[in-house]
């Protein structure tokens, strides 16, 4: 009989970490496992298929990692470094796979131990976002970071799965 899974958010985890910044650390424990469990078992050639022209399942694990980083940065009231835009547009450029399960694993742990540097206070305080100085809040990016990783996550889920089934005929 198959182990029911429980999502982090229903463990009873992270109790002395407010609702906030709570569900953020769910939602990245939850991208980590999602990924581990549908997209582990490819290899470096499925990682970056394209299946019906969608983006890679690579991709998108990248582009979790540096949308993170980048997202947490502006948090943090930092404008982004020249590291951080040369990234950004190489996000669907192929790599190994290893390196690419490497940086996403990094990047929620390093990104964990950020979202925990913030304190409840801060959530109003003002942001903003790009070149363009898009008004938000440390909260709004926060909570961005949360429903940002989950949307890709999704979508990295669903082209694995037309990987895996592509194979499979």
């Amino acid at each position: 009989m198959a182990q029911e899974r429980v999502e982090p958010w229903l463990r009873g985890t992270l109790t002395d970490v407010d609702a906030v910044r709570r569900a953020v650390l769910h939602a990245l424990e939850l991208a980590a496992e999602d990924v581990a469990r549908w997209c582990d078992g490819l290899n470096g050639e499925q990682m970056e298929e394209r299946p019906l022209g969608l983006p890679t399942v690579g991709f998108h694990l990248r582009h979790i990692a540096r949308s993170l980083d980048r997202l947490l940065t502006y948090a943090e009231n930092q404008q982004l470094s020249e590291r951080q835009l040369m990234l950004l547009k190489t996000e669907d450029k192929a790599v190994d796979r290893e390196a690419t399960l490497m940086e996403l694993a990094e990047a929620i742990e390093v990104s964990t131990k950020r979202v925990l540097s913030f304190s409840e206070k801060s959530y109003d305080q003002p942001r903003f976002v790009g070149r363009k100085k898009l008004p938000t809040t440390v909260g709004g990016l926060l909570i961005h970071c949360a429903d940002h990783t989950q949307r890709h996550v999704g979508q990295a889920i669903t082209t694995a799965k037309f990987v895996i089934a592509s194979r499979e005929r």
